[in-house]
């Protein structure tokens, strides 16, 4: 009997090393069917990578001919920043890190009592204002949904025609000609100038509270002196006129005659997280278009 149970227990493994079973043949089939298909993608991807790699260094180049700086790369400061901050808390203690944690907690309930009163604060100011409120700029004057189009923003950047610093006090956006603008808010049109001016054509408009918006380098003007806007409303399409380097819109928000940062003034459309990031690449240094 031992003898029998031996040979089947041989006779067993031998078969299931040589020969597949239809559900074991079925399965190997697929695995080396994935093998394959698996092999063809890396290859694919590793392609595709090669042709990324080469489109990216070509645009960093173009990038440097036209604005003589290096892009921004907004990912890799904030991976910097987080191995920073690994390396600094993993030399600590738990006692240390406990300590830590605990300050932190108690600094954040702090802050959020801080922003807690701020917030009521504002809403008390926003209820105030009721409908004067429309007469504040509050949106972007183009479409922006993925924040990619801002090239230029306020304060002392590069010309592009003189290469020497100047005072920028709008913010410049890279859009194709034709491109809507909208009004940021409601008021009066104050201001229609032509194209030859170095600013191009340009609208002003008047929000009647202290605040005034200018759009310039347009292609064509769809208002007329003195029209009442509303926020939203489709007042010209995006061009090239006056002193341009390439199309574009330049954009400025003024407040009692002074020229102010319009990157403060788009809060109806942007999150906290968004604003953030379109305030980093407005102040990563690039050169105006005008």
């Amino acid at each position: 009997m031992f003898a029998w149970v031996a040979v089947i227990i041989i006779y067993y493994f031998s078969f299931s090393l040589l020969f597949d079973t239809p559900y074991e043949h079925k399965i190997r089939q697929s695995t080396k069917t994935l093998k394959q298909e698996y092999e063809r993608l890396s290859e694919r991807y590793d392609s595709l990578e090669l042709v990324l790699e080469n489109i990216t260094a070509r645009e960093k180049g173009v990038f440097r001919t036209l604005f003589e700086t290096d892009p921004y790369d907004l990912d890799v400061e904030q991976s910097e920043e987080r191995v920073a901050l690994y390396e600094k808390n993993v030399s600590k203690s738990k006692r240390q890190l406990t300590t830590d944690l605990t300050q932190r907690i108690n600094e954040l309930s702090r802050k959020t009592d801080e922003l807690e009163n701020s917030w009521k604060r504002i809403k008390e100011l926003g209820d105030d204002l009721g409908e004067k409120s429309k007469n504040i700029p509050s949106i972007q004057p183009v479409l922006n949904k993925q924040l990619t189009l801002l090239t230029a923003g306020y304060g002392t950047i590069l010309n592009p025609f003189y290469r020497t610093l100047k005072s920028h006090q709008g913010i410049d956006y890279t859009v194709a000609e034709g491109s809507s603008v909208f009004a940021t808010a409601d008021g009066v049109v104050k201001e229609i100038s032509d194209k030859s001016s170095t600013l191009g054509k340009t609208i002003v408009i008047d929000h009647g509270n202290g605040y005034k918006t200018s759009y310039s380098h347009l292609l064509s003007v769809g208002v007329r002196r003195g029209q009442k806007v509303q926020r939203g409303d489709i007042i010209a399409l995006s061009g090239n006129s006056g002193l341009s380097l390439a199309p574009h819109l330049h954009y400025e928000v003024r407040y009692n005659d002074l020229r102010i940062d319009p990157i403060h003034y788009f809060y109806m459309e942007l999150s906290p997280v968004e604003y953030q990031r379109i305030i980093r690449i407005a102040q990563s240094g690039m050169q105006s278009f005008d």
